[in-house]
């Protein structure tokens, strides 16, 4: 196709929709302007969720940075670390199993009323 061509096909004649384009484009105007808004998002429910992980990824460096410094300062014990829990590891434990139980139980008692 030359340049030729195009020009003179876009020259020509008016451009007119095709019958029924402009009555389904304001149908769907109509439609879109009549629609409910959106539903918006339950930031409330969801504080609860983002606080557990925000706070479980505090916990999780801090569980890095403890063991870091545990690994430099101490030598290898016999034992694998499973098996050697002292009360540190034992409290950390209790506030990871607390982590997980609080968010499902909250979010359990959140939505069991709304199913």
């Amino acid at each position: 196709m030359e340049r030729d061509d195009l020009d003179g096909f876009l020259s020509g004649d008016e451009i007119v929709p095709s019958s029924g384009f402009v009555a389904r484009v304001m149908d769907a105007v109509r439609a879109e302007a009549t629609a409910p808004p959106a539903i918006p998002f339950p930031w409330l429910r969801a504080l609860p969720g983002i606080v557990a992980a925000a706070v479980t990824v505090v916990a999780i460096i801090a569980g890095f940075v403890s063991l870091g410094r545990t690994a430099i300062e101490t030598t290898a014990t016999p034992l694998p670390a499973a098996f050697n829990l002292p009360g540190t590891t034992m409290a950390w434990l209790f506030v990871a199993l607390l982590l997980c139980t609080v968010p499902v139980m909250l979010s359990l008692r959140l939505t069991r009323g709304h199913s």
